[in-house]
């Protein structure tokens, strides 16, 4: 944000409800309120500038948009629909972002486009107040069809899962010289050749493209050397060049419920790049000396070789080490217990034990969901993330330290995460103070232990998951920078993202300047603001492809419960408002509303202050978080919505 004059400012406008923006002011309290007639021609996500209006005393800060500087979006995708405007049938596009508060007119659509999903650009929008005019571009195909419906998930984040000519050409013409790329690469005397020391790969059993890799074997002195070894994705895509440039827009890979939109072309993340079992491949490795107890004696950071023994799926490797017998067991014996020790520092140190629920599906060959089911964690799982945080810490402490030592700048690109916003933690306390959980906050301050003790304290109850992403909101989004504040939710005074740069850009610039500091070159003033737009708009993608996964999943828990109408599930409350409650069901953590309306057995009134519904006669009381029993009346694909009736005992 930047101001202009005293009286206008520059930033991004968010845009909700049926039309009401926030502008953020550094330095403010609150957002400048925009209500909709005084949007102008800005959407949600565009950069505006806007100008103050009178300030009315206890009332919040207004503005006026007065200028858009950059639109957010290029395309609109949505579904056409009609209405009839003074006996007339009008075709309009009703988007899918239900952030888009204008409704586009499409005067050339026919009868034959209505129930279809299209992707079309504004021609004409002259007055604010009316909704503009609008062409079809592209028809994604009938909504409510899966392939369509992901498809416009995609193009509504701003991703393809094709790649451009010249970029698919590029990464072919790298895998066909890959044998002189890997034999120039084994010559370099810096690259460390490990190849017969015991190495493995632990991922999930569908992955195709794996990041890294561990390896163990026990010193001379009792002590363990831990390998964690990262794709050198660096070494193949250079900078700027097509598919370097390609994989800046995109910014990361995204996850939906049936596929993977990847960053870099699938020859080089499933294969070259991918660290596969039984061949050779070239790594960006952090290497440690543990002590028995998980301490850190020595490091050393550089490329090296690497052959992977085993490729293991999160499962396998568990079973080997809950059996005892298997491949590599005594190397899953070491790092488990390391993995155990580190964990036990972090939470000693501070870190927050945020573990939320995760929904999968099992889909038939059209996509359809079979079943739903909460994603199992297993002590692999939480093993490997103990050593992809060990090294990503250790590399941003390492490059801190060299910059030091050699007195320059230091220029890195860092995942940070601010201390929270004081007036969300005392919101968040007010909440949990109602629902019967005490939390101190000290003047908008908070210890990292008063959140653990809470998650203690809350585990296995009916409202953990409730209380867990009420606390998530109340904590600031992690981001990237360079400039480095730490990482609150770690407790990490430094921390970079280092482990995964075939699915995410911040990664591959964190090889390429650990790189740049490991040989003392030179980075300049104007290279470190290049790092620092690219850090923003990673940050800007990761958001994007956070929406664009969520927006999957919402759609597949609705689809698959649209077979299920009429039957009972058992759920807890998650939101309680003027209109009905909210209840997230058991099956597959889908939430649906149950409407105030709906209940026949009382008049329930709203008590917003403590967070629950309350019976006028019988003085029956639903509160935030209390488990109850719900049918599903209502299943809207379209709108991603459910119904649910109340089950009263």
């Amino acid at each position: 944000m930047s101001n202009t004059t005293l009286e206008e400012l520059e930033g991004p406008i968010m845009i909700r409800g049926k039309g009401t923006g926030f502008v953020a002011v550094p330095g403010q309290t609150e957002d400048i309120l925009i209500e909709r007639d005084n949007l102008g021609f800005a959407l949600d996500g565009d950069i505006v500038r806007i100008k103050l209006k009178k300030k009315v005393p206890g009332r919040r800060q207004e503005g006026v948009v007065t200028t858009v500087l950059k639109t957010a979006y290029r395309e609109l995708i949505g579904t056409v629909k009609e209405k009839t405007v003074e006996n007339k049938v009008v075709k309009y596009l009703q988007p899918d972002n239900n952030r888009i508060h204008i409704k586009p007119l499409l005067p050339e659509a026919t009868a034959t486009d209505v129930g279809f999903k299209v992707v079309v650009e504004i021609t004409k929008w002259h007055q604010p107040l009316l909704d503009p005019l609008a062409r079809i571009t592209e028809t994604l195909g009938p909504a409510g069809d899966h392939e369509t419906e992901m498809q416009a998930i995609i193009r509504s984040g701003g991703f393809s899962k094709s790649f451009p000519e010249a970029v698919g050409q590029a990464a072919q013409t790298i895998y066909a010289e890959r044998a002189k790329i890997f034999t120039e690469a084994s010559q370099d005397p810096k690259r460390r050749d490990l190849r017969t020391v015991p190495t493995c790969t632990i991922d999930p059993k569908d992955a195709k493209d794996f990041d890294d890799a561990l390896s163990c074997r026990t010193l001379p002195n009792g002590n363990y050397e831990i390998g964690i070894h990262i794709a050198d994705v660096s070494h193949y895509v250079r900078e700027n060049d097509a598919i370097d440039t390609e994989a800046k827009e995109r910014g990361t890979s995204v996850y939906l419920v049936d596929r993977v939109i990847p960053m870099l072309p699938e020859v080089l993340s499933n294969d070259l790049c991918s660290l596969r079992p039984n061949e050779d491949r070239l790594a960006f490795s952090a290497i440690f000396e543990l002590t028995p107890e998980a301490d850190l004696v020595n490091a050393w950071y550089g490329q090296t070789i690497i052959n992977s023994d085993k490729r293991f799926s999160y499962e396998e490797a568990q079973t080997v080490f809950a059996d005892q017998t298997g491949p590599l067991l005594n190397e899953l014996n070491i790092l488990m217990n390391l993995g155990r020790q580190l964990r036990r520092h972090r939470y000693a140190n501070g870190a927050i034990a945020f573990d939320q629920p995760e929904v999968k599906f099992e889909l038939d060959e059209r996509g359809a969901p079979l079943r739903a089911y909460v994603k199992t964690r297993t002590e692999t799982m939480l093993m490997i993330e103990d050593f992809m945080l060990l090294a990503n810490r250790e590399v941003a402490l390492h490059i801190y330290n060299l910059a030091r030592a050699r007195n320059k700048e230091l220029a890195f690109v860092y995942r940070i995460h601010d201390v929270p916003n004081p007036e969300k933690l005392e919101e968040l306390a007010i909440f949990l103070r109602a629902i019967g959980y005490e939390f101190e906050v000290n003047k908008g301050l908070i210890k990292a232990t008063t959140i653990n003790n809470l998650l203690k304290e809350i585990a296995g109850k009916p409202e953990e998951n409730l209380i867990k992403t009420a606390t998530i909101r109340s904590m600031a989004k992690a981001v990237y920078s360079t400039k480095n504040i730490g990482h609150f939710g770690l407790a990490f005074k430094y921390y970079t993202h280092f482990t995964s740069p075939i699915r995410r850009y911040p990664d591959l610039m964190a090889h390429r300047l650990l790189r740049k500091h490991l040989d003392n070159s030179h980075i300049g003033p104007k290279e470190l603001t290049k790092y620092e737009q690219l850090s923003i708009q990673s940050s800007q993608r990761e958001m994007e492809a956070v929406s664009a996964e969520r927006d999957s999943i919402k759609y597949k828990q609705v689809e698959y419960l649209m077979n299920r109408v009429g039957e009972t599930f058992t759920g807890v409350i998650t939101g309680v408002a003027d209109w009905g409650i909210y209840v997230q069901e058991d099956t597959c953590l889908a939430d649906g509303m149950v409407r105030l309306a709906s209940i026949k057995s009382d008049y329930f009134e709203h008590e917003a202050s403590k967070y629950r519904i309350k019976g006028q006669k019988t003085g029956k009381i639903y509160s935030l978080g209390d488990r109850v029993t719900v049918k599903l009346v209502r299943a809207d694909k379209e709108e991603r919505q459910l119904d649910f009736a109340l089950i009263e005992n």
